[in-house]
């Protein structure tokens, strides 16, 4: 039997992932048909969540963004989530090293989920947020951690081709396709995409173990095209694998991991 949840707090839950990527808010309208929700009870809900301090309402522009207590939520988060800690410092010393955008990943069924990001020193970098959430596919980070899945898990997550997600014409659109790139980076122990997520984007990915030997995150560097080469390709692999041993090393990974 399914279980039985509160149709008030669902729907106030919606309207807050709603505005999780939305960096310049929404109007109730908007709120109201995306959700589908009744006008007056998207009023209502509304209301009491800027009451509350979870949400913020503009009397100038009549938008709604996140609120200081959504912040103290996620500051709540970061604090007990040992990646995001030992992800940054970790992250922060790769990125030294190359002096591009440093991610560090982990998986929200068939979406990959950035929790750390330290940014390029160039002028022309990768543009992405901490919380973004994209397809696993498109991503190497994601396609480090759908590698790690068991068959069965993979197969009820990414069912057929419909249910793969492209970004670019360079995304991958088959089922065989991804699994043929999966088995290589399990292969060889880090992944790759090519202009898979964003048109001007190379990325290289390593997985992080926790101390169960459990892939948890991948930490991956993204360099815009211009600046990709072979050599460079190997450099940024290279760091990789080196920072996510490391985070899986302070994570307590067994030496074998």
């Amino acid at each position: 039997m399914a279980r039985l949840t509160a149709p008030a707090l669902r729907r106030g839950l919606d309207i807050l992932e709603l505005l999780i990527d939305g960096n310049e808010g929404l109007r109730v309208p908007e709120i109201t048909q995306q959700l589908g929700l009744p006008r007056a009870t998207t009023h209502e809900l509304v209301n009491t969540l800027v009451d509350r301090g979870y949400l913020d309402l503009s009397k100038e522009t009549g938008r709604v963004t996140l609120g200081v207590k959504a912040l103290r939520l996620g500051a709540g988060y970061e604090r007990g989530l040992d990646l995001a800690t030992v992800g940054r410092e970790c992250a922060t010393e790769v990125a030294a090293a190359c002096g591009e955008t440093v991610q560090v990943v982990v998986r929200d069924a068939s979406f990959a989920v950035f929790i750390v990001r330290i940014d390029s020193t160039h002028p022309i970098r990768l543009v992405s947020q901490v919380g973004s959430r994209l397809p696993a596919s498109c991503t190497a980070g994601g396609k480090m951690l759908l590698s790690a899945l068991p068959a069965a898990e993979l197969d009820a997550l990414l069912p057929n081709d419909a249910a793969l997600q492209r970004m670019t014409p360079h995304s991958i659109s088959t089922r065989k396709a991804l699994l043929a790139d999966l088995e290589a980076a399990r292969e060889r122990g880090w992944a790759e995409e090519q202009c898979e997520s964003n048109d001007h984007v190379a990325c290289v990915a390593a997985p992080v173990y926790d101390r169960l030997g459990e892939c948890v995150a991948a930490m991956s560097i993204s360099v815009p095209v211009l600046r990709w080469s072979d050599t460079q390709k190997q450099h940024c692999i290279e760091l990789a694998l080196g920072g996510a041993k490391k985070m899986s090393q302070l994570l307590g990974a067994p030496v074998t991991a």
